[in-house]
Formats: C-alpha cells, structure tokens, sequence
C-alpha cells in the first residue's frame, strides 16, 4: 500500500513523515519523542498509534531527532532499496547518539522481525525492534532500554486492532486523515512479506472505526481513508454476549455507507482493493453516496494468467477484466490506479506484452510500478528462481512507466473543460498564491487562491489545463 497521490511513480520513491511538536496528554516526563516512517498509509496510521501511546506515557514530540530522547524508524520491507534507506538513517541516528548516550534508538514496523538480530547485534544501530501488533509494550520495552538492556516484543497477534487508541495525528493538514479498519492479511502473494510481517487478518469492531470517523468530522477534518491490506475481505462479527441477541456480521460495503452517513459533507476513501475481493455490493454502495470518492486502487500487478498463477493472486486475467468492466458500469466516472511488477520470475517477452495490453484494456489514471525485487522469507523467494536478468526488468520498467504517462495524460486531458468539486487541502507546494486539493478521482488539482474559501472547504475548479500529473484552473461559482 503506498499513499495514493496522482502521479506516476514507482517504489524506489519512499515516502518520510516526522513527528510534530505538541505538548503531552499524560503527565509530562520532559522526554522528547521523535518519529520518521516510510512506506505505505498503514505505517504512517501506525506511527499516530504509536504517538498516542506514548503521549499518554507523558512524552512530547519534536521535529527534530537530535534533541528527541527516544527516536524510532517506523520501517517497510517491500524493496531491498527501502530497507538499505532505513540502515542509513540509523547510522546517521548513531552518529546523534553518541553525542547523548541517553538516546534510545528503536525500529518499528515490517521490518522489525525479520532484521532484528541484525539491527540488535550484528550492527548494533538500535536498541529496541517492536513489531506492528505490540506497540502497547513501548512503554515498558524503554524502560528496559533505561535500565540498559536491549529490548524486543514482535509477537504477532489475531486480536490487536488497537480500536480504542484515539491517534495522535502527526504531520496532518487538519483535513484529511487515515482511518484503520483492519490488519493484517490472509492473501499469501508470493512475492509479498506482509502476511509474515503483520500476520493474520482481523477486522476492527466497525462501531469503533464510525466513532473516530464522527470525532474527526467533529474536529474539522473533511476526508478519512479506510485503510486496509485488503479492506475488502473486511467482516466484523461482535463477540457473542450470553443473553444477548448476536448482532449479524457487517462487511466492507455496509461500512462504507456507514462511515459515508457521519455526514455528506465528510468525504470517503478508502484502499486498497483486491481484485478477487471487491464486489458489486461495494460499487453500488460507492455509486450511491455522492460523498464516497469514486476512485479505486485495484492492483493487477501483471497481465498475464500464468504469471498471477505464480504470484498467487487467486484471479487471472479475465476476472480482473471483469472486474474493471463492472467498475465502468456502476461508476462510469470512476478513477482507477494500479500496482505493477515487471520480471516477476519466468516472465517471458510475451508475458510482459500481455500487462502492457492490459495497461491499455484499463488505462489506469495513474500506477505504482516496479521491477521484482526478491524478498527474503517470501513463497517466491522459496519456490522460484530469480531468472529475469535486472538489465530485462529494467527495460520491461521503463516500457511500463513510459506507457502509463501516455495513459495518464489521457485521463488528465479528459478532465480538461470540465468543473472538479475539489476539498482544498492547502496551499500548493510552489506557491502561496495557489491553493491545491483533489478531486473525487484522487487527482490533484492546483487554482489561484480566493480569499472568499479556506481549506477543508468545497469548491467547484474549471480545469483549464494540465501538466503530466496535475490539473490547473480556477474557482467558478
């Protein structure tokens, strides 16, 4: 899961949040907390939860590391290069250490398991690794920092949703914000570490997940994210109560509308999809709500069969086509974005052909793309040969991205002539002088300011133009 932004990229490009300044909820300590993640949506949700715990342990959070007394990397696994970007930042971590030896170093997250004896005792970058479900032991493993021993909790669990912490959100616009519906994931790709990384899926009780939704409406944010490694396979069943009549199960769909009824003037996304999951029941819910983004994330990773056979996805080509053309059919206007894998093991010429028909078949607004990368531990990693020569993966890439610009560009041409309703999210990253947000298709859309709308408002955009990966124009009445 990467965070959803309207342009074409691929997954060298990791994304770095830092904590922000902000006085403690508990009863202060005077210790400093800082916070750096990379990855996808669910680490920077976790990094809130993470805040929030020790937020209420008495810490306060600063922007910057070298004077924060516990500094932790909240880490992804998903390529050999994320994982090579987090060594570096610990090394320089290591360098501030030594100038305070009371500074406790910890890793958090995906890749807390698998490199936690590297980390702990072959580098010694860090003095404590906590996987994804034990951030509730924080406080205690620290303590044993304190008390100079390392530390390590990364127990999986089939419970933890951590539904009753109340996120701390870091980095935020006071706008948009993520919402955790589940974790984990059940699906075994076979190039994917996540299911050995944040183990098995369970679903957040929905009352819970409406509750956080009301309370940022309330706060003045304007657009949640539900998020999900699968949020489709989402199904929460309360615990059955002696006495009590069992309250029937509510699925992924019925907690759109759910969340969408909070109020029409909070907008809803939602990510990410999976193609032998997302269901007609969920198009006709995101149709019906004019406050449900129409836009989907539905990763096909390859285009052909026998190479989704390999990976494990459990769909082949003609349901995933299926499943597009009913997108088209329920929600004509519905934006689409994809994940690709060129040089997945044994994929032949024409294979690779086969994800640039589909990329055609689709033509996604914009797409997630990458060569193969062997993780350790993975299925393919254990049944399959890395066969594909890197130089073959990198010309397959390049075909991909080049092939989805021109695909992107024609989504964004299409926009052109037409009025976005866009929330204002902020000022622009190049000016004051503009203001940005996006559309209901995840677009970016940028317009001169107007002193008449604030941010977390609704406009309606003329777009007039475009670049490669934004719309341009102005606010009309």
């Amino acid at each position: 899961m990467i965070e959803l932004q309207h342009t074409t990229k691929t997954h060298d490009e990791s994304r770095q949040g830092e904590a922000l300044d902000m006085l403690p909820t508990g009863k202060s300590t005077g210790r400093k907390l800082y916070i750096e993640s990379y990855g996808c949506q669910m680490n920077f949700s976790d990094s809130e939860i993470v805040a929030s715990i020790l937020l209420d342990n008495g810490f306060e959070t600063t922007r910057d590391y070298k004077e924060a007394d516990v500094v932790f990397i909240n880490t992804c696994s998903i390529r050999e290069n994320a994982e090579q970007r987090v060594r570096n930042r610990l090394k320089e971590f290591e360098s501030a250490k030594a100038k305070n030896p009371g500074m406790v170093v910890g890793v958090l997250g995906c890749m807390a398991e698998r490199l936690k004896s590297k980390f702990l005792e072959e580098e010694k970058l860090v003095d404590v690794v906590v996987g994804p479900d034990a951030y509730r032991d924080l406080p205690n493993l620290i303590g044993k920092v304190d008390d100079g021993s390392k530390a390590v909790n990364v127990l999986l669990s089939r419970e933890e949703t951590y539904a009753d912490i109340s996120p701390v959100r870091l980095n935020s616009n006071g706008i948009s914000a993520f919402i955790s519906i589940m974790r984990g994931c059940d699906n075994m790709c076979s190039f994917c570490v996540v299911p050995f990384t944040r183990g098995r899926e369970r679903s957040r009780d929905c009352h819970s997940v409406v509750k956080e939704a009301h309370d940022l409406f309330n706060a003045g944010y304007r657009e949640v994210t539900l998020l999900g490694q699968n949020v489709d396979s989402y199904k929460y069943t309360r615990p059955v109560i002696e006495g009590q009549t069992p309250e029937p199960a509510v699925n992924f769909a019925q907690l759109l509308a759910m969340v969408a009824e909070v109020s029409p003037e909070l907008r809803v996304r939602f990510s990410t999809s999976h193609p032998k999951d997302i269901t007609d029941e969920v198009l006709h819910t995101m149709a019906r709500y004019e406050n449900i983004c129409k836009y989907i994330h539905l990763p096909v990773q390859s285009g052909s069969s026998r190479v989704l056979e390999l990976m494990n996805r459990t769909y082949d080509r003609e349901w995933y086509m299926d499943r597009v053309n009913a997108i088209r059919r329920i929600i004509p206007s519905c934006g689409i974005s994809t994940d690709v894998i060129t040089g997945f093991c044994t994929e032949t010429e024409d294979e690779h052909q086969e994800t640039l028909s589909m990329m055609d078949y689709v033509k996604y607004d914009f797409a997630y793309m990458f060569a193969y990368s062997e993780r350790p531990g993975t299925l393919a990693a254990k049944r399959y040969e890395d066969d594909v020569p890197e130089e073959v993966k990198k010309r397959r890439l390049t075909e991909v991205v080049n092939k989805q610009q021109e695909h992107s560009l024609y989504r964004l041409q299409n926009f052109v002539g037409n009025v976005q309703k866009v929330l204002i999210e902020g000022f622009s990253k190049r000016s004051d002088q503009d203001y940005c947000g996006r559309n209901d298709q995840n677009t970016m859309v940028v317009f001169p300011v107007d002193e008449r709308f604030k941010p977390g408002q609704y406009v309606y955009v003329l777009a007039e133009r475009c670049t490669s990966a934004t719309l341009i124009g102005r606010i009309v009445d």
